[in-house]
C-alpha cells in the first residue's frame, strides 16, 4: 500500500506498507478513512493481490 500524509509529505511522496491478504483491507480501510492511502500495488517478487 502506498501512502501518504498531505499535512507531512509533498504531494508526490509516497511511503509503503506491507499487507498480507488477511490484513490487507483492515490496513487500507485504516490508511483510506484518513486520507492517507494512494493506491494499492503488489509489491515486486510477492504474489498477486488475489492471493
Amino acid at each position: 500500500m502506498r501512502w501518504n500524509n498531505p499535512r507531512l509529505h509533498t504531494p508526490e511522496r509516497r511511503k509503503t506498507w506491507l499487507a498480507c491478504a488477511e490484513h490487507r483491507q483492515s490496513l487500507g480501510d485504516f490508511l483510506g478513512a484518513r486520507g492517507f492511502l494512494r493506491e494499492v500495488t503488489p509489491a515486486e517478487g510477492s504474489p498477486t493481490l488475489d492471493t
